[in-house]
């Protein structure tokens, strides 16, 4: 790639999320080990790049959903990390008030439409938004994460085809981290690419590195453009490998050290530091760049700690939407 892609100053920002996102998920398992989590830790090891490489091109009124590992997809778009911290402890100052957790976190004022604790569930969401947007005639996107595993789900293939039926403004990226759990695509996936399913609904499919943050950053980019034209959805299939297990605790008898090694070989954040290196970033800044970020997550952490446990008598609050009014359907098919 050459550097006109990105300047120093946007890659090195992109560096400095990818290292926020990691350890704040490292962070999390600490705290899990000291059981202060409440609920199971999925987290986004390995695949920084993705979520940091898509979200750098977006704006607070386009809209994301996530999936169960949605930790990085929240702080690439934005969200506040003490909030999220005090979601994973159960702490009233969380984002859900300490009732969601880990795989529910959602932030609308910067379009993070939210994490989703079923397999596929955020699709359909992606989808209605996506109509939404076009009904109103925003500018916005949605985009729609996902794994390999969602790509089998009923949601997936009745989304993409009322997406490309009605040329809404969606972009669907499974995250292809090659297990479904424990199940390896290739032992539960028909098709040997992913995006070669795009065909099947008459919209663009393409394959790309997920673990390149410039290849990311710059085929997105591409995708975006084309989808803002009003042509309707893309569906990005990004490979890439999950570096820590399925969940904090699991065993992972599913798969070698062997293939786990090669995988880290690949690590997206020691790709971005080589590349920064070929351009003369020097590693001092890079390692002094980290260590800030670093001491800021920890910092997230421990004021986290200090919000205050639910009360029961709130139990029973936020279940509705008092700003909810009911809108008048309106024919918008010709």
């Amino acid at each position: 790639m050459e550097m006109n892609v990105l300047t120093k100053e946007q890659l090195l920002n992109m560096y400095c999320k990818m290292v926020q996102i990691r350890e704040f998920e490292n962070q999390a398992i600490e705290l899990a080990k000291m059981n202060l989590t409440r609920a199971a830790i999925h987290t986004y090891n390995g695949e920084e790049a993705i979520g940091v490489g898509v979200c750098a091109s977006l704006t607070d009124n386009d809209y994301i959903t996530s999936t169960h590992r949605g930790h990085g997809h929240c702080l690439a778009k934005g969200a506040d990390m003490v909030r999220m911290f005090a979601e994973l402890m159960a702490r009233e100052n969380g984002y859900c008030k300490g009732k969601g957790g880990s795989m529910h976190i959602a932030d609308m004022n910067i379009g993070m439409l939210g994490a989703n604790g079923i397999v596929g569930g955020g699709i359909p969401i992606a989808t209605g938004a996506g109509l939404a947007k076009k009904l109103r005639k925003d500018d916005g996107i949605v985009v729609c994460f996902f794994g390999d595993g969602a790509s089998n789900e009923g949601s997936f293939h009745e989304s993409l085809n009322f997406a490309s039926v009605f040329k809404l403004p969606v972009i669907f990226i499974c995250e292809n981290n090659r297990y479904g759990i424990s199940t390896h695509v290739s032992h539960s996936t028909s098709a040997v690419h992913i995006a070669d399913r795009a065909e099947g609904y008459r919209m663009p499919g393409k394959r790309i590195d997920g673990n390149d943050i410039v290849t990311v950053y710059e085929e997105f980019k591409e995708a975006a453009a084309y989808v803002r034209a009003g042509n309707g959805p893309v569906l990005i299939e990004a490979e890439t490998y999950r570096m820590s297990g399925h969940y904090f605790g699991d065993n992972e008898n599913y798969r070698t050290k062997d293939e786990v090694a090669e995988w880290k070989l690949k690590d997206p954040i020691k790709k971005c530091r080589e590349y920064l290196d070929k351009h003369g970033v020097q590693k001092e800044e890079l390692d002094e760049l980290a260590k800030r970020v670093h001491e800021e997550v920890l910092a997230a952490s421990e004021e986290a700690k200090k919000g205050p446990v639910p009360n029961s008598g709130d139990l029973e609050d936020d279940l509705y939407d008092p700003t909810f009014e009911t809108i008048t359907w309106k024919p918008w098919i010709k």
